[in-house]
């Protein structure tokens, strides 16, 4: 029976198996890696418990530099297997979405087939964008076709976006990527979707948006305003109806400020629990981020139930297992 709970769809795994592989090929140095990198069981669980998280969505991370494609894929299918394995002994607790890869369409295409049919994923995840190439790029179609043909899940999240100081990079100097340019990063990407057709012609995709969409609820006036003046243009009367088309994870954390320009701008039904850990801590989560949306004074006692559950159910139903 499956434990009734939040459904967190925005959890970030990075694979102890994973980080022994590439430790051994000198791919990284554990080390030298991001605290958050040091993911473990026993640690998801208490903060899943601590935090009323019935289940937890993986996003498998692989954090190296491989260029060489039987490397990468290698990489893949450790990271893949060990996420698979998590499922196997919790599968009440967790699931997992398989990554494609924006620059290797050949790549995605095993890890859809490796992951999704072989393993048992709900979904995909990728980059919002790669090398300064954004989601929904023409490059893309040929992925985008296949994941439309199966209705996927498209989890995004950026990733690796120039921090500000010296050598042309575009940042704020001082300031971390996570802080402000991925927010900027997931808005370009999302824009990109709408202003090259891509939700109008692949209808079967849904795409999930880190973080509350990043910018875009709150620039969607801005959108209506000047988005015929993009390239392709955005018909201004169809602003609305391309917000209505995300789901929004309220990874952030989503302050109960934002919370009215979200509902009266997005779909409520489209609004769905994240956590964004272990990149978010524990403490934070625990103390800040899930009280703060449970006593959130703008969303009713139905839109906070569909917030934390029922939003996730009804977009990946194998979720809700027997």
């Amino acid at each position: 029976m499956t434990i009734a709970g939040r459904v967190d769809v925005h959890h970030h795994f990075t694979a102890p198996a994973w980080l022994d592989w590439a430790e051994e090929r000198g791919v990284v140095n554990r080390e030298k890696l991001p605290w958050w990198t040091r993911w473990d069981l026993d640690t998801a669980l208490e903060v899943m418990d601590k935090t009323g998280i019935g289940t937890a969505v993986m996003t498998v991370a692989m954090l190296g530099r491989l260029q060489e494609r039987a490397e990468r894929q290698e990489s893949a299918r450790v990271a893949l297997r060990a996420a698979a394995d998590v499922v196997a002994g919790n599968p009440e607790r967790f699931a997992f979405f398989t990554p494609v890869f924006l620059d290797d369409l050949e790549l995605s295409s095993w890890s859809l087939r490796y992951g999704l049919d072989e393993l048992g994923a709900i979904g995909v995840s990728t980059r919002t964008s790669v090398n300064g190439v954004f989601l929904g790029d023409e490059s893309h179609d040929r992925l985008l076709q296949e994941l439309n043909d199966r209705s996927a899940v498209i989890s995004t999240h950026p990733m690796e976006v120039p921090a500000g100081g010296p050598g042309g990079s575009t940042g704020l100097p001082g300031m971390p990527p996570f802080v402000c340019d991925f927010l900027m990063d997931t808005t370009r990407a999302a824009v990109n979707l709408i202003r090259n057709g891509t939700l109008d012609r692949y209808p079967n995709l849904s795409f999930i948006l880190p973080h509350g969409g990043g910018f875009l609820p709150y620039m969607a006036t801005r959108l209506e305003l000047f988005g015929g003046s993009l390239t392709p243009a955005i018909e201004p009367g169809r602003v609305r109806d391309y917000l209505h088309r995300f789901y929004f994870d309220t990874a952030g954390p989503m302050s109960p400020s934002a919370t009215p320009t979200l509902l009266s701008t997005v779909d409520p039904g489209r609004i769905l629990f994240g956590t964004d850990w272990p990149p978010t801590p524990a403490h934070v989560i625990a103390d800040r981020v899930a009280p703060a949306l449970d006593s959130d004074p703008f969303l009713s006692e139905q839109q906070l139930r569909d917030i934390n559950r029922e939003n996730a159910l009804r977009l990946m139903p194998a979720l809700a297992r027997p």
